[in-house]
């Protein structure tokens, strides 16, 4: 098959939903051989900051010379996105290759595999057939269950902040969803947490406790920021410092998590000189994630969708933009705590435009529109994100600034309707 009847194929499984459990991954890589057997991963699990754990992971793994495969999701442009190495996307034609294969055998099982799990498949046959020195894998939801723990032990296994957020799937406390995410850690890691909540802490403790394992929690009170602008930040950890072109206080909590992995690593035998650690952080490209997009008028994008997330926004708001107007472009997806997301953005916000972010979840504008009226604010309805876009540049100036927020899924459109990107 070629590419589009490839990712048709992907996709056409979406119907097989959501469904928890290693059982149809585990048959499914077996019958593929098992590509997943012999490889070293560094696997990423938490509510928020685990791709950018993940792409700071994979530059500086990168820049210490090791050839790295990055699974993430989602994707902003194209679904090759998902899976790169060194990062590179996979080509197309490899990418139908590799799914030509696997169809048949799925096809053929009794319990056909969902969607993310062809897709952790794919990634783990063109790791191997790559010959890749280490993969950064990011959990897909939660942890315990989902496809990519059906790995054996990583190399370490990285828990980042927790939050509430899928609770229909992994609990309604954040404990019973560290609990979820805890699942990752097997005997013979290390783990590695973000510094969080005494009740998180604990069940993570308990893990390692249980399993033999060592944790190592990042420390943010060992974290300095030296500069920081619109253009990127420095900032020491341990006393040593490090550039970061990601935006906001909360990505150098998410590098310190890093440089703790790195500690970790190197006392497993890893070569990471400190040159090369340098590099990596300040080499690291993960957009959308308070992303500035455009300086004139100034224009800024964030794929974050939960209350955690909208904190963070909020807060980088007021940092970066304190005398500004604040324009919010806002599109969310129903599943969402979408009175949670908007009761703490709105402390942020001057005036709303709504927008669909493109996914069948996705709450419509002119819903999310009744629903912000509560705030006694402008509010505006947009039929396409496009028009969302130029609705917001239209009424930007000077004086204000947009915030494109709500959902990774309309970041990708959003990027796009700016030249340079």
């Amino acid at each position: 098959m070629d590419y589009k009847e490839a990712l048709a194929y992907i996709h056409g499984v979406e119907f097989f939903g959501s469904k928890p459990g290693l059982t149809r991954i585990g048959e499914l890589l077996e019958k593929l051989g098992n590509p997943q057997k012999g490889m070293r991963f560094i696997h990423i699990a938490g509510t928020n900051g685990k791709g950018s754990c993940a792409a700071m992971t994979a530059s500086v793994l990168k820049a210490a010379g090791y050839r790295t495969g990055l699974y993430t999701s989602p994707y902003l442009y194209r679904f090759n996105e998902r899976m790169q190495i060194n990062g590179k996307e996979i080509p197309d034609d490899v990418l139908a290759e590799i799914v030509t294969r696997v169809k048949p055998i799925a096809e053929a099982m009794a319990d056909h595999p969902t969607e993310f799990e062809l897709m952790t498949a794919i990634a783990l046959l063109w790791y191997k057939q790559e010959a890749c020195d280490v993969v950064v894998l990011e959990v897909g939801l939660g942890g315990r269950f989902d496809a990519t723990n059906i790995i054996d032990a990583p190399e370490a296994a990285v828990i980042m902040n927790i939050g509430l957020d899928h609770t229909a799937v992994l609990g309604d406390t954040v404990e019973q969803i560290a609990f979820e995410k805890a699942g990752i850690i097997k005997p013979g890691t290390e783990a590695v947490l973000f510094q969080q909540s005494e009740s998180v802490t604990d069940v993570v403790r308990r893990r390692c406790e249980e399993l033999g394992v060592s944790l190592h929690i990042a420390d943010f009170s060992q974290i300095k920021s030296e500069f920081d602008s619109l253009y990127g930040q420095s900032f020491s950890y341990r006393g040593e410092v490090y550039a970061l072109p990601l935006l906001g206080s909360h990505q150098l909590k998410n590098a310190a998590v890093v440089l703790e992995l790195v500690e970790v690593l190197r006392g497993r035998g890893w070569k990471l000189e400190q040159g090369d650690v340098e590099h990596g952080l300040y080499a690291v490209h993960w957009p959308g994630r308070f992303e500035l997009v455009s300086e004139e008028p100034l224009f800024v994008v964030d794929g974050g969708h939960n209350p955690q997330c909208a904190q963070t926004v909020r807060e980088n708001l007021l940092h970066y933009f304190p005398d500004k107007r604040r324009i919010l472009l806002l599109g969310i997806l129903r599943d969402k705590d979408y009175a949670g997301l908007t009761e703490i953005l709105d402390g942020a916000a001057d005036e709303y435009i709504c927008i669909t972010p493109d996914s069948p979840r996705a709450l419509p504008a002119a819903e999310l529109a009744d629903f912000l009226k509560r705030y006694n604010k402008a509010v505006a309805v947009c039929e396409s994100i496009r028009d969302g876009v130029s609705l917001a540049l239209d009424r930007s100036d000077d004086e204000s600034v947009v915030c494109a927020v709500g959902s990774l899924y309309s970041v990708g459109e959003i990027r796009a309707c700016f030249e340079k990107y």
